[in-house]
């Protein structure tokens, strides 16, 4: 029988906490006048209404320049229209809950999600800080996955779509399109959502202004690419950022890494026989958590509650999670991924080395390693009804 504590499980213990930590980031923040992230997101829905340019700078506003998709106004709807210190709250708790919900429907044991969210505790603290989208995204790759495995991919292929519309990443999603038994419905509701979400932005927009912000965005992105490669970056903590910190050259391209990356993501799905096995494709889900971060020059600090979530996510459906080998991987990762660029560690180590040598993707990147190295030569139907 589940312990309680006052009345609530572990796992019920640990909603509360995902819930408070969003809610004291909102006033730790509002009060401080240091929620500059959340100014972005909510400028972009009176923007939109305006019809001003949402790629450009608008220094009396807020610092850093808008690069979500032009749909995300209307995302964002909800908490603008509501007074800021309200909009802020709704903002980190709408985050809070949606990696929630989709923690809980994987087709995990309560066990298994106690321990999942617990040991991506900090890197979700991590993003929250930040006022970030992240674990919202993190939510959307997970729910597409969900759905897919429970055959409803009207559903799954929603959040693939929206999800791409405003922050790309949850594209990877589309992967999964290899694990449906309805792969006809797949490519339909695909292009339905599609065509609903490009279409969206009508709401706000007029059609010129509408399409001609689908090409500043596509620009805008673009162009970040280049400025995330530079040494003092926030950003590019990534396997390009760590050859270019390391080696000191900041001339290293972005493309043969992400070929050879992409290839590597690629090959385990070639395994055919392999699909029928609950572990291989959870494992494919890990794999393309930590793919999607790794391999952008866009990932910082607060973007690894994704990648993280792909770690753990592995590490539990393993028959044996708690080897020697995993908890060594346990605590780098909790340790230099999850603490590396925060307070906790000293400035004098986090500046000069974690941060300059982008040492909080090392781990993760070791990990997916052996993650690919798996899927490409482990059986995982070894066992009959796997």
């Amino acid at each position: 029988m589940t312990k309680k504590v006052l009345y609530l499980t572990g796992y019920q213990w640990l909603w509360v906490l995902y819930i408070a930590v969003a809610a004291y980031t909102c006033v730790f923040k509002y009060n401080r006048h240091i929620d500059n992230n959340y100014k972005i997101f909510r400028a972009s829905y009176y923007h939109a209404r305006a019809e001003k340019n949402l790629y450009v700078t608008y220094p009396n506003e807020y610092g850093d320049i808008y690069y979500y998709g032009p749909v995300f106004p209307l995302i964002i709807a909800p908490s603008a229209l509501l007074p800021h210190g309200w909009g802020f709250l709704l903002w980190e708790l709408v985050n809070a809950i949606a990696i929630l919900i989709a923690v809980n429907m994987l087709p995990f044991t309560v066990r298994q999600k106690t321990q999942l969210l617990l040991l991506c505790a900090i890197e979700y603290a991590n993003s929250v800080f930040y006022m970030q989208f992240n674990p919202a995204i993190t939510a959307m790759i997970l729910l597409s996955f969900i759905f897919v495995e429970r055959g409803k991919e009207q559903w799954a292929t929603l959040f693939i779509v929206l999800g791409f519309l405003i922050k790309l990443y949850p594209v990877i999603g589309l992967v999964f399109f290899l694990f449906s038994k309805n792969k006809g419905r797949f490519a339909l509701w695909t292009a339905i959502w599609l065509a609903v979400f490009l279409a969206l932005p009508l709401v706000l927009y007029s059609p010129s202004y509408m399409i001609n912000s689908y090409r500043e965005w596509f620009i805008a992105v673009h162009n970040k690419v280049g400025l995330n490669a530079y040494f003092d970056s926030p950003q590019d903590i990534c396997v390009m950022g760590v050859v270019r910190r390391v080696t000191g050259n900041i001339n290293v391209p972005n493309a043969p890494f992400i070929a050879v990356g992409a290839l590597l993501f690629a090959l385990p799905l070639l395994r055919f026989s392999q699909y029928k096995a609950f572990k291989y494709r959870m494992q494919i889900l890990a794999s393309a958590l930590i793919f999607i971060v790794i391999f952008s020059t866009g990932a910082e600090h607060p973007t690894y509650i994704i990648a993280v979530m792909g770690v753990f996510i592995w590490m539990l459906i393993q028959d044996k999670p708690y080897t020697t080998t995993n908890i060594i991987f346990l605590v780098l990762v909790l340790v230099v991924t999850g603490l590396g660029l925060t307070d906790a560690v000293p400035k004098f180590i986090r500046q000069p080395y974690i941060a300059r040598y982008s040492v909080k993707a090392w781990p993760v990147i070791i990990i997916w390693g052996k993650i690919v190295y798996e899927l490409l030569l482990k059986d995982f139907v070894l066992k009959i009804g796997d």
